[in-house]
C-alpha cells in the first residue's frame, strides 16, 4: 500500500508518494502555491502522484500552516496566509480521503516514523527556521492538546522582561530569541540572516559573538525547560537554522551541561533531524499510516532524496 504526502507552504508546494510498509520514497513532485490557484495545484500534485503510483493509494495527508480541526479534515485556524484555506474540507475538494496535519507536526511525525526519532515512545522537536515551530511525541503518538495547539514550542517565553511580544502575544519568546525573522533586531541591524550571522561568528566578530551565542543560550534555557516538563529521550532540532551544525550544537551542548537536571547521569539525546526541506510531506503521508501493518523501514531516504541535502 502506499500514501501520499502532500506539504503545503506559501511559496511551494511539496508532494510525495512514499510506501506505506517500508516508507520508501517512491515519487516526489514539486510546484509553485504562490498565487490564487493553490488549490487547484494541489489536486494536480496529488493526481500526478496518483498517476504514478504502482498500487492502491491508502489515503492522503497533507501539511499546512495553521489549527486544523479536531477531526484533522481541515484546517480551522490560519489567518493572514493561503487565503481560502481556513474550514476548506480537502476530502470534499480532492474527492479523496485526506487527513490534515500541522506543519511543524508533520515534520515530527517524519522522524518519529522514519527518521531521527524511530523508535522512541517519547519524543520532542523544534523547528528552527524564520520562525520557531515544534511538535510532541506521547506516548508514541502525536500530541495535539485542546484545540490542536500542542507543541507551539516556539512561543515558550524565555525573557519575560522583554518589551517585546511575538505573533501569539507573549513577551521575550523562543521564536524571537533565535528565528531567522528577529536577527537584524538581535544584532542592531548589522546581519540580515541567520547564515550572515553565523558565518561573522565563525570568523569571531564580537556583535555576531554576543547575538548567536545569546540566542543558543536562550533555546537551551528552553530544552532544559522542556525536558522538565516532559522528560522525553530525543528531542530533534529541524530546519535551516540547524544547517549552522557544530556552531549550533557545539555551545549548545555546553549551555545544556549548565542547565540541564541530570538526576542519576540522565541525559536527554538531542539529534538533529534527518529530514531536511520534504520532511512536511514525507511526515503527512506518515501521519495516515496507522494500519498495523506499517512498519517502519531500517532506511527511508531514496538516492534520490539525499542528493537534495
Amino acid at each position: 500500500m502506499q500514501t501520499i504526502g502532500i506539504d503545503l507552504g506559501g511559496t511551494r508546494i511539496k508532494g510525495v508518494l512514499i510506501d506505506a510498509a517500508t516508507g520508501e520514497v517512491r515519487q516526489k513532485t514539486l510546484l509553485p502555491s504562490g498565487d490564487e490557484n493553490w488549490k487547484e495545484r494541489v489536486a494536480e500534485a496529488v493526481q500526478g502522484l496518483k498517476a504514478l503510483a504502482t498500487g492502491p493509494v491508502q489515503g492522503i495527508g497533507l501539511s499546512a500552516p495553521g489549527l486544523p480541526t479536531p477531526d484533522n479534515s481541515a484546517i480551522a485556524c490560519m489567518p493572514g496566509r493561503l487565503a481560502g484555506l481556513e474550514g476548506l474540507s480537502w476530502s470534499d475538494f480532492l474527492q479523496e480521503p485526506v487527513q490534515v496535519i500541522n506543519d511543524a507536526h508533520a515534520a515530527l511525525m517524519a522522524e518519529a516514523r522514519y527518521g531521527a526519532a524511530r523508535d522512541v515512545r517519547h519524543a520532542l522537536m523544534l523547528t528552527l527556521g524564520t520562525g520557531v515551530g515544534g511538535g510532541l511525541l506521547l506516548n508514541g503518538e502525536l500530541y495535539q492538546g485542546f484545540y490542536q495547539m500542542a507543541g507551539h514550542l516556539g512561543h515558550l517565553t524565555v525573557d519575560a522582561d522583554s518589551e517585546q511580544r511575538d505573533i501569539t502575544g507573549v513577551p521575550g519568546s523562543l521564536e524571537d530569541a533565535i528565528g531567522n525573522a528577529t536577527v537584524g533586531r538581535r544584532t542592531f541591524g548589522r546581519y540580515g540572516s541567520t547564515y550572515e550571522l553565523v558565518e561573522a561568528y565563525r570568523q569571531g566578530e564580537p556583535i555576531a559573538t554576543l547575538a548567536w551565542l545569546t540566542s543558543v543560550r536562550r533555546l537551551a534555557a528552553a530544552l532544559a525547560s522542556l525536558a522538565n516538563a516532559f522528560s522525553p529521550e530525543v528531542m530533534v532540532l529541524g530546519g535551516g537554522i540547524c544547517t549552522a551544525d557544530e556552531a549550533l550544537f557545539k555551545p549548545l551542548a555546553t549551555f545544556m551541561d549548565i542547565f540541564e537536571w541530570r538526576p542519576a547521569g540522565k541525559k536527554t539525546d538531542i539529534r538533529k533531524a534527518y529530514f531536511g526541506e520534504w520532511a512536511g510531506a514525507i511526515g503527512a503521508a506518515g501521519f495516515i499510516t496507522n494500519s498495523p501493518s506499517a512498519t517502519r523501514p531500517s532506511s527511508v531516504r531514496t538516492e534520490m532524496e539525499r542528493t537534495d541535502d
